[in-house]
């Protein structure tokens, strides 16, 4: 794991290059979680790099939306009502179409066993709230120009 601030954050596979505003501009990303204040901010922070944010507050509104917004990444909270973050990266992992879109779970719990039931539903990166818009934007480089490979490599 790394530390970035007062955030631990995975350690993800190798970088690569860095996504100049225009790409970062194509790439769609939806945040999940059931706190109003958490998605405005991952929000603001997000389209101020450019990104186009979808907005869900829940998992099953999440998986509504996916299907018509097809995001190239996914950031969601653990903690939710009704289907909770485990459940929803499941769901999403399950799907053929959508099992290469990166998903990131975010929580403000850090524990071992948070970080490993995560891996066990799929997920690719887990970020510790509070988040900064540098921890996402590095997520959003991280992952995004990979899962818009896959997903135009499949259409």
């Amino acid at each position: 794991m790394l530390r970035k601030g007062s955030l631990l954050v995975s350690q993800v596979m190798p970088s690569q290059e860095k996504l100049s505003l225009i790409q970062l501009s194509t790439i769609k990303v939806m945040v999940i979680d059931d706190s109003n204040t958490i998605r405005r901010s991952a929000e603001i922070f997000l389209k101020a790099f450019g990104c186009e944010v979808f907005l869900a507050e829940d998992g099953f509104d999440a998986l509504a939306k996916i299907s018509n917004e097809h995001p190239d990444l996914i950031f969601v909270d653990i903690m939710m009502p009704r289907l909770d973050g485990y459940q929803t990266c499941s769901l999403i992992k399950r799907n053929a179409r959508y099992k290469s879109t990166p998903v990131i779970m975010l929580s403000s719990k850090d524990g071992l066993f948070d970080r490993a039931r995560g891996r066990m539903v799929g997920s690719d990166q887990y970020l510790t709230k509070p988040f900064t818009q540098e921890t996402l934007m590095d997520a959003v480089q991280t992952y995004a120009l990979a899962s818009k490979s896959q997903q135009q490599d499949t259409e």
